[in-house]
């Protein structure tokens, strides 16, 4: 199987070479020349094969859990991801009676990333808007709603019309010279 290892071509190229390592050794070489060959330092080569000896052909492999642990579960994290699609707080809504209705009005209209932290922070994820933020763009979420400023919901609301009149004047164009030019025969 190390054999194998040692020459695949789809595999981890660090795992390839730990593979590596063992075969030249059980080949005889010993470490200042498998290190020569495999161009890196005989300390890791020392590393590598006492961890097969230890632990076989897992001890090959990279251990888990490097870098620094999340903060927050997955759990939260969709949790914050779920908040986005819930309407803010502050936002009114039309009542089926005409009146506007708000769940809480001391609450954020749109949703903002302070707005998101502040509503985490409440149900208990310790989360900053930073955190907040990379979340969102990591996941491809969209936190804010796209405004167009050329529709509305308002029935009396009257659009501006037609585009610029025909008194306001156009940029001028620049004019080619039909003159020859000396430049570029």
């Amino acid at each position: 199987m190390v054999r194998r290892l040692s020459r695949a071509r789809k595999a981890p190229r660090d795992a390839v070479m730990r593979a590596r390592m063992v075969e030249l050794s059980w080949a005889g070489l010993r470490v200042p020349a498998i290190a020569e060959e495999l161009d890196c330092g005989q300390k890791t080569v020392r590393r590598w094969l006492h961890r097969f000896n230890r632990s076989g052909l897992e001890g090959l492999e990279d251990l888990g859990g490097q870098g620094r642990k999340r903060r927050i579960t997955e759990a939260e994290r969709s949790r914050i991801i779920a908040l986005v699609k819930e309407v803010p707080p502050g936002r009114l809504e039309v009542q089926p009676g005409g009146d506007l209705w708000a769940a809480d009005e001391s609450g954020p209209a749109e949703w903002t990333l302070d707005s998101l932290a502040a509503q985490a922070r409440q149900l208990g994820i310790e989360v900053g808007r930073s955190q907040v933020r990379r979340i969102l763009i990591a996941e491809g979420v969209r936190w804010r709603r796209t405004r167009s400023w050329t529709r509305s919901k308002d029935p009396d609301f009257a659009g501006k019309g037609r585009g610029s009149s025909a008194s306001t004047p156009s940029r001028p164009t620049a004019r080619r010279s039909s003159a020859p030019t000396s430049w570029g025969r």
